[in-house]
């Protein structure tokens, strides 16, 4: 797995609230980086630009994302 010593990570703030399905994020070398808090750092990492993750948090602002009440994107 990659080296990623000098990330920051920061936790969901919503991390207390929902029984520990949380994710953290950091930025390393130009990215920002996102991983499930469960894993420890052991799982998978995933990895955006910044031009990437912009759009990313522009969908999830404008409700992209949303599922419907079975659980799909509608």
């Amino acid at each position: 797995m990659e080296e990623l010593d000098g990330a920051v990570w920061r936790k969901s703030t919503f991390s207390g609230s929902n029984g520990g399905n949380c994710v953290e994020v950091a930025g390393h070398d130009g990215y920002h980086l996102v991983r499930d808090t469960k894993d420890q750092g052991h799982g998978p990492i995933l990895r955006y630009t910044p031009s990437e993750w912009r759009a990313f948090i522009s969908g999830v602002r404008n409700g992209e994302f949303d599922l419907d009440d079975f659980g799909r994107l509608p």
